[in-house]
């Protein structure tokens, strides 16, 4: 099967990462493809992009990154649309 998983902060990256392994264990021909980290990225898969460039903490600094962010869901959601994945994981983030 092929998955896509998007993890937007740390502790996503580790849940991705955990999901990732267990996933490999039953299914040892998954694809990945996803939004995360370095954990994820150990794993194996396809990294689009890493966390560091979508996390933004504060109200201040959400504001002031929004077009970013806008951007990145535009990325993820055109990514997802190609890739033709069989599931799609959000894991802590939107």
């Amino acid at each position: 099967m092929k998955y896509y998983l998007v993890a937007g902060e740390a502790s996503g990256d580790l849940h991705g990462s955990n999901l990732m392994k267990q996933l490999k264990k039953a299914d040892p021909t998954a694809d990945f493809r996803f939004f995360g980290g370095d954990l994820m990225l150990a794993e194996g898969g396809v990294l689009v992009k890493h966390y560091r460039e979508m996390a933004f903490m504060g109200f201040l600094n959400v504001l002031l990154n929004l077009r970013t962010i806008k951007k990145n869901m535009h990325v993820c959601e055109n990514d997802i649309l190609k890739y033709k994945q069989d599931v799609v994981i959000l894991i802590d983030y939107p």
